[in-house]
């Protein structure tokens, strides 16, 4: 094994290549397209009448990179953008300041015990108050490189310190993606363990204690515990008063609405039409197609494309053939299922399939 050396971090500029594996338990797994009706029953271990637990179980953290951040006053760090990931923070001493993607949500503050989640991908930066004059990106700072996808940074002026742990990640499956896309710009946890329990509280103080010095085995338990922690964020923030009342999230909470969307998660090979999904939530078809597009801000066929064709290009940048993809989605012909696919995404399934 070879000592650790302070190095320019080289995977967080080359975080997306290697996204689209699942690292969770050290191996490369390719990306599941979709969950059918044959095997829902081994993959799902509750009932079928929970389709928001059926999303939370999907948040499965893909092509992580995850660093221990030692800063002392003054400092700032510039996280730069990253499409389709997420980036959290997790203030285990000391504290800083988040400036936002957004400039109308003002800064956040940050103490001990908080969580903060930039869901969208975009930019942002992490700072000491007050601010040194400018913020150094992370990537390009000197880090010490502990394991492949973990590094410990040390950084600043040498004042006050503040120890965080960071990531940047990337929700694999259209499901969990779509959770995200509901967050808001940025998702404050205060002390995330206070409020709703044990549980989160537990893990936080163990990501602390572990984060306080370098240890054996370090990077395998704060990695697990920092996945787990923003899991139960994103889950606290979906049972809050904060989620608005109409948009995909209240949509799974729906009684009836939320079956079909189940529904259509588990089968996209269905032939499904409105008829069959009004069935599917026990409502008429008028008064489903009304109460669908209402909440959902689409109609219900439109949804059904859309779910085919996000699955598809997970299933073709997997290694999916063409044909493959288009009989789980439910098309009868390549050429139908192609011709679909182009005005959904803008491009072809061979172009996608080959960027894999």
């Amino acid at each position: 094994m070879k000592p650790a050396q302070d190095v320019p971090c080289p995977h967080i500029r080359v975080f997306c290549p290697f996204v689209r594996n699942d690292w969770t338990n050290g191996q490369r797994t390719p990306i599941v397209g979709s969950v059918t009706e044959t095997d829902h029953a081994t993959r799902y271990p509750w009932t079928p009448g929970d389709p928001l637990g059926e999303v939370l179980h999907l948040l499965r953290m893909r092509g992580v990179f995850y660093c221990r951040s030692e800063v002392s006053a003054p400092w700032a760090l510039e996280m730069p953008a990253f499409e389709d990931c997420a980036s959290f923070h997790v203030v285990t001493s000391g504290e800083g300041v988040l400036e936002g993607p957004d400039p109308g949500t003002g800064p956040v503050r940050l103490g001990p015990g908080d969580l903060a989640v930039v869901p969208h991908g975009a930019g942002h930066v992490i700072r000491s108050e007050p601010a040194p004059l400018r913020a150094e990106r992370v990537d390009l700072l000197p880090q010490e490189m502990i394991g492949e996808h973990y590094s410990v940074l040390r950084h600043g002026g040498g004042g006050e310190r503040t120890v965080l742990v960071c990531g940047v990640v990337e929700f694999g499956h259209p499901t969990a993606r779509r959770l995200m896309n509901a967050l808001p710009p940025v998702v404050h946890f205060g002390d995330v363990g206070s409020s709703r329990g044990w549980a989160a509280r537990r893990v936080l103080d163990i990501i602390a204690d572990e984060a306080a010095r370098v240890r054996p085995g370090g990077e395998a338990v704060l990695t697990r515990l920092a996945d787990t922690l923003v899991i139960l964020a994103i889950r606290e923030w979906v049972e809050s008063e904060a989620v608005p009342r109409s948009g995909w999230v209240p949509a799974l909470r729906d009684p009836h609405i939320g079956r079909a969307l189940a529904a259509v998660h588990r089968a996209p090979e269905r032939p499904w039409t409105l008829s069959s999904l009004a069935r599917e939530s026990s409502m008429s078809r008028s008064a489903f197609a009304t109460r669908f597009t209402a909440l959902v801000g689409e109609s219900a066929m439109q949804y059904v494309t859309r779910w085919r064709m996000e699955t598809a290009v997970e299933a073709l940048r997997a290694g999916a053939t063409v044909a493959e993809v288009a009989a789980r989605s439910g098309y009868d012909s390549e050429a139908a299922f192609a011709r679909a696919f182009k005005r959904t995404t803008g491009s072809t399934p061979g172009s996608v399939r080959r960027l894999r």
